[in-house]
């Protein structure tokens, strides 16, 4: 299959859909921290969601055209068989309600405004051209009227190699026929959050984020369980 991975700078799915044999690609507009410039492309990931017609006479043509971070240009005919999308949710997830509520009963207007900058994006994902379409964010704010998610999913679900027995819920938005997930580890018990909840925790080794100190690109990235469970299971 031919699998775009969008705002996916780890690219830990991108790994494990190219380690199942498909034709996986990153894109985001940060360079890689994956290892692997040669499947990321580091750019405007909407130009990749609507395939491009040639408009020379007689060519039928109709795909895409990119270039990798290793100079390398690539050719998609037709539509992504997959997308698998992380947009960025600073301004949509529930996590963030007390600054778009600063004062009880008063809502901030530049935050919402940024949270339906935000929300408008996941729309372009959900609506993209594509027959296979996958979406992660964690829980949103009801304010934003988001559309009914597919499945909630927990790290300790995930948890094979006993890596990240945390949790962490996200939300998963499939279209296209593919399944829910099914947890590998459906019994393992989470030992705590992965994002300590107050500023007073002393504790670290019960915490994952912790140990790695207030990171905001590390706590986003796909834990390797559920890339792994996403790459065995939908590719």
């Amino acid at each position: 299959m031919n699998v775009l991975v969008a705002c996916e700078e780890s690219q830990r799915v991108c790994i494990a859909f190219r380690e199942k044999g498909h034709r996986a690609f990153s894109c985001d507009i940060q360079e890689c921290s994956g290892g692997h410039p040669e499947w990321h492309i580091k750019g405007d990931v909407l130009k990749l969601l609507s395939p491009e017609r040639q408009s020379i006479p007689g060519d039928a043509w109709y795909g895409f055209k990119f270039r990798t971070m290793d100079g390398v240009m690539h050719c998609i005919e037709g539509e992504w068989d997959m997308i698998i999308a992380f947009p960025p949710c600073t301004y949509l997830s529930n996590a963030g309600a007390c600054r778009l509520y600063p004062k009880k009963g008063q809502i901030d207007p530049e935050r919402y405004g940024k949270g339906l900058e935000a929300k408008a994006f996941f729309m372009e994902f959900y609506n993209a051209c594509c027959p296979k379409i996958v979406i992660e964010n964690p829980v949103s704010s009801k304010i934003f009227n988001m559309p009914p998610h597919t499945q909630e999913i927990q790290p300790y679900e995930f948890d094979t190699e006993n890596e990240h027995p945390y949790t962490k819920k996200t939300r998963l938005w499939i279209r296209g026929g593919l399944t829910p997930l099914t947890p590998t580890t459906p019994d393992r018990k989470p030992i705590g959050p992965y994002v300590p909840s107050g500023t007073g925790r002393k504790d670290s080794t019960k915490y994952g984020a912790a140990k790695r100190g207030d990171d905001a690109k590390n706590r986003s990235k796909t834990f390797i369980g559920i890339a792994k469970a996403m790459a065995d299971q939908w590719g």
